[in-house]
């Protein structure tokens, strides 16, 4: 059962970003403590490890640890193109509330 989505923006700039990174796999999403509303996103590149959740769409691998991936259940991962930047975003329904940045959030 897919449990993180990922949109076309997301997938077709993971592939693009992945061509430059000789060393990864999959763009990584970690769900880690802080940030200004207890929980913050990190995403990263890597190599897919066991224990690992993946998602795929389009060749674009995304990883998930199995503790991140309780917080990021039913999420879909977009990349977004605004005024201020380009950057990945979650929606994350399991969110009660995130900051203004989108970059943390609490459950």
């Amino acid at each position: 059962m897919e449990q993180i989505s990922i949109t076309t923006s997301a997938a077709n700039r993971i592939g693009e970003l992945l061509t430059l990174e000789s060393d990864a796999d999959a763009i990584k999403i970690i769900v880690d403590a802080g940030g200004c509303n207890g929980f913050q996103y990190k995403f990263d590149f890597g190599k897919i490890e066991d224990g690992d959740s993946v998602f795929e769409s389009s060749g674009a691998k995304v990883a998930v640890d199995e503790i991140s991936l309780e917080y990021l259940k039913g999420s879909e991962l977009d990349f977004v193109s605004e005024l201020g930047g380009q950057f990945f975003k979650l929606q994350n329904p399991n969110a009660e509330s995130s900051c203004g940045c989108g970059s943390s959030f609490s459950v």
